[in-house]
């Protein structure tokens, strides 16, 4: 699904953390000026990320998106609080918050399966938070998966300064990682990551893949998984390249710019080493999605939410990839 002309809908993540006024700092921002917005949420979590940062959005309120001006670019508000007026504290995790978030993201992903929104981009969630609330699955990205009967694969993509990872694993114990690296296990994330990243304007990503164990020699999941994985994404026309030591992938891959992306077996080979380049820069994309979905990659930073210090950078980041790739 993707159509430029219908909204990008903003969400303002967890009201307990920084994501109310980071969003209200990216509404004021020109990366915003030539789209087309509805942010969904309460108006009263709303009010209070505009005073935390000291904005004054211009923003039509709205009751559905029958209002919204098609074509043309502007900032909508759809308030779906019918009524709530919540305190939710600032720096603490609650039911409360969670169930707020859920409302916001359950509204926009109906309307992402009614086709009437090209993206959703939303502030930082806080998984506790969310769990508190009620959510059983463990993060958002399955959580969306199930709501739009997502049958494809899917996987979460991390960014920073354009550069792209994806992961044959994620969140599973260790010991566990071995049994799932499979040629078409590894095959699976080399091919959707190479798609997104074209989507978002890159016409061949070079890609690189991470080896499994040290020194890509202590073990045989690197000639009989991993190797046969690249270089059936060869002969699919991908330009990959690998297995690169984990220790050295970054250097390698980032640092030297030899690659635009990096696949990786396990969540922490590849966090280390993003997080260590460029913590205060990532962005998280959902991956496999029917449409885009972005977040900054940090976390609802209860520590200094309600000061407005927060980088806004990986929020900006956030919402230029989605609305690039809607607009594709």
């Amino acid at each position: 699904m993707k159509n430029q002309n219908l909204p990008i809908a903003v969400l303002l993540g967890d009201p307990s953390g920084i994501g109310p006024e980071l969003i209200c700092r990216l509404l004021n921002d020109v990366v915003t000026e030539n789209s087309n917005i509805v942010i969904i949420g309460d108006r009263q979590i709303f009010e209070a990320g505009e005073k935390i940062a000291k904005t004054n959005t211009d923003v039509k309120f709205i009751e559905n998106l029958d209002e919204i001006i098609k074509n043309k670019c502007g900032k909508y508000f759809l308030d779906i609080s019918e009524g709530r007026n919540i305190l939710h504290k600032i720096g603490e995790c609650s039911a409360s918050s969670g169930e707020s978030v859920l409302r916001a993201l359950n509204y926009a992903l109906e309307l992402a399966n009614q086709e009437k929104i090209s993206a959703i981009n939303f502030g930082p969630f806080n998984k506790t938070s969310l769990h508190l609330a009620g959510n059983k699955h463990k993060d958002e990205l399955h959580f969306i998966a199930e709501k739009l009967n997502v049958s494809n694969y899917f996987c979460e993509f991390n960014v920073v300064d354009n550069f792209w990872t994806a992961r044959v694993t994620s969140h599973i114990a260790l010991k566990d990682v071995p049994s799932f690296i499979t040629k078409e296990n590894v095959l699976k994330p080399i091919k959707l990551i190479h798609q997104t990243m074209k989507l978002n304007g890159l016409k061949s990503p070079r890609v690189a893949v991470q080896a499994l164990n040290p020194h890509a020699e202590f073990g045989n999941e690197e000639q009989d998984e991993i190797i046969p994985a690249i270089e059936e994404a060869r002969n699919l026309g991908i330009n990959t390249d690998g297995p690169l030591p984990c220790d050295t992938s970054f250097i390698t891959a980032f640092k030297n710019k030899n690659h635009d992306c990096l696949v990786g077996m396990y969540h922490d080979a590849l966090q280390c080493g993003l997080k260590a380049f460029g913590f205060d820069r990532g962005v998280t994309v959902q991956g496999g999605m029917p449409l885009p979905i972005t977040t900054p990659a940090h976390g609802t930073a209860f520590d200094i939410a309600g000061k407005n210090t927060a980088n806004l950078e990986p929020t900006i980041q956030s919402f230029k990839i989605a609305a690039q790739i809607a607009s594709t």
